[in-house]
């Protein structure tokens, strides 16, 4: 085993701080990812915190899984990577390659699934630490390549939060023609509105911010409709192909629901505390689809980061040092972040 430098929760009332933790040696199969930058996703918040009952928190916890970096030691049988390439780890860093789940791609839904951080460590005592780090060790299944041409700070976040949203806008067929909309523009609202932009919908944003239209037209909307104005959402009743709904908090999903048209979706990606309420009438007269999305596949998230070369596409990110990781779970609290937050950790090195 080695020892790298990461940032820790010893509680969920502590802050994050620096500490020493123990990465595996590497197998036939493993590659070690220096890491250069890591995202701050709001997940890393409910985690260190311990405020999701479905996944309570082992402590101390290295969260992090929007992880880029550069690859420096490959395992003996290691064939799609060599040190020096660039490459990227997302919410899982394991399976168990036989279920059904895994034989068709979706690893994401794997009931064996080992995640990035907080899982039962498979090499090692314990759980598995992420990417508030300065290295991991993982297996070159869930590795994934990254390209060249792109920024590596805004990357980072595409490794949760694009892929979040790419998954749902290709698995229901958005493409040119398409009439989209996407509820937030938030983290993974905005990354939704390049998506689909780029696959060529017409893409609609729906805020409660009047202030937030002009953001949204250059993140690529053609329109944007303030949800409290009810006139402006009767324009389009009955008309959307497909929904997006990025919003965390609790919020009329029959508003949205009314807007799609005979046989559109809604897909939610944000998860409000408290079960949302569904007129039955809202699904039934027009035989709509409201469902849910969580992440994507290896290979998927791998097209996603290809799609994204070739479109030149990044997360609008804010920089910052690791030491300033605390006061960046604060403002998340706020929203006070455009759109997310990327941890330079070259500055772990001062630790």
């Amino acid at each position: 085993m080695s020892n790298a430098k990461a940032y820790s929760a010893a509680s969920a009332t502590s802050p994050l701080a620096s500490d020493t933790i123990e990465r595996r040696d590497l197998t036939e199969q493993d590659v070690q990812i220096e890491i250069l930058f890591c995202g701050v996703c709001h997940s890393d918040l409910h985690m260190v915190r311990n405020e999701w009952s479905v996944a309570p928190t082992v402590y101390p916890i290295v969260p992090g899984h929007e992880i880029v970096g550069r690859i420096t030691q490959v395992g003996s049988a290691v064939t799609k990577f060599k040190p020096g390439d660039l490459a990227g780890v997302g919410c899982m860093v394991d399976s168990d390659g036989t279920c059904p789940q895994c034989k068709a791609g979706l690893e994401q839904f794997c009931p064996n699934m080992t995640l990035t951080y907080n899982s039962p460590d498979k090499h090692l005592d314990g759980v598995t630490y992420g990417g508030y780090s300065d290295s991991i060790v993982v297996d070159q299944r869930f590795v994934l390549r990254v390209p060249s041409n792109l920024d590596l700070a805004g990357v980072a976040p595409l490794l949760c939060a694009g892929i979040t949203t790419y998954s749902p806008l290709r698995h229901h067929g958005v493409t040119k023609g398409k009439k989209v909309g996407v509820v937030g523009l938030g983290g993974l609202g905005h990354m939704g509105v390049k998506f689909a932009h780029a696959l060529g919908a017409h893409v609609i944003v729906f805020t409660t911010s009047p202030d937030k239209k002009e953001d949204a037209l250059r993140l690529g909307a053609d329109e944007v409709v303030v949800s409290r104005n009810l006139d402006e959402m009767q324009q389009h009743v009955n008309s959307f192909d497909f929904i997006l709904d990025t919003v965390a908090a609790n919020h009329d999903i029959n508003a949205y629901l009314n807007l799609l048209r005979l046989d559109g979706n809604i897909t939610l990606v944000g998860a409000p505390p408290k079960p949302l309420e569904v007129a039955a009438f809202s699904l039934i007269m027009g035989r709509r689809n409201l469902s849910g999305s969580n992440i994507g596949g290896i290979a998927e998230t791998q097209e996603m980061l290809d799609f994204c070369g070739e479109h030149n596409i990044t997360a609008d990110v804010e920089v910052i040092p690791i030491q300033k990781v605390n006061e960046a779970y604060d403002r998340l609290l706020k929203s006070d972040v455009k759109y997310r937050f990327s941890i330079d950790m070259a500055s772990l090195k001062s630790e």
